[in-house]
């Protein structure tokens, strides 16, 4: 079964609220309810794990980034079964304040501009393990210490991470890149496309270049990388 592009329900048309699943959209046009409704549990189901997953890897982090002092010391505190309860109430609200605000008029521009800086970080976040396990493998060896000590070696090394590195530069880059074939300095409309599709991205930089100020750190040479820890 084919759904017109100008569906109202699909995301990109003149829809005011935010898109339903195609794969729900296809079992309604045929007729099948059921199937419908199936579907939407699965999906519900899957965001709801996604959603399980996402507090957990995050609660995680803040807690962990206080432990390095790197977040404020309040997210170190944990209850008597060790979990990390100001790093989980201060996520849990800030997903919750999120979610309140798609549901507002503008919640499908929201519900974009969201969507797109998440996206975009996790390229980001990539790059970052990218060019970690190229330098580990380097300093590794340039510190005289064998590769047959690892209990895992990534094949294909350096090509891996070099290659990986260029795609998602690639991808962050190519974002939007239409945009950029047929620009239009003098449309408002234009500036908000680039500035949701690439927000991400200096969002990243002015936190990197910030912490970087602060503490002024430099990049560790190869030699003096510590692996004893």
């Amino acid at each position: 079964m084919i759904i017109p592009y100008t569906s109202p329900n699909l995301l990109g048309s003149e829809a005011t609220e935010v898109a339903i699943s195609p794969f729900t959209l296809v079992f309604e046009k045929a007729g099948l309810a059921f199937a419908a409704s199936v579907m939407n549990a699965i999906i519900l189901t899957s965001v709801l794990s996604a959603g399980n997953s996402g507090l957990y890897a995050a609660t995680r982090m803040l807690w962990s980034m206080a432990m390095e002092n790197k977040a404020p010391k309040l997210l170190k505190k944990v209850n008597r079964r060790g979990i990390p309860i100001a790093a989980l109430v201060t996520t849990t609200i800030i997903g919750a304040l999120t979610f309140i605000t798609t549901l507002s008029e503008n919640g499908t521009v929201i519900y974009t501009w969201l969507l797109s800086a998440s996206g975009l970080t996790g390229f980001i976040a990539w790059v970052g393990i990218a060019i970690s396990h190229y330098r580990f493998r380097r300093a590794f060896v340039k510190q005289g210490y064998s590769l047959d000590t690892l209990a895992y070696k990534a094949k294909f090394f350096p090509f891996g991470p070099i290659l990986a590195l260029a795609l998602c530069l690639l991808v962050i880059v190519g974002q939007d890149y239409n945009a950029f074939i047929h620009p239009d300095w003098g449309n408002p409309g234009w500036w908000q496309r680039i500035a949701i599709s690439y927000i991400g991205l200096p969002v990243f930089l002015v936190f990197w270049l910030s912490y970087k100020l602060i503490h002024k750190t430099k990049v560790i040479p190869l030699e003096d990388c510590e692996f004893d820890k």
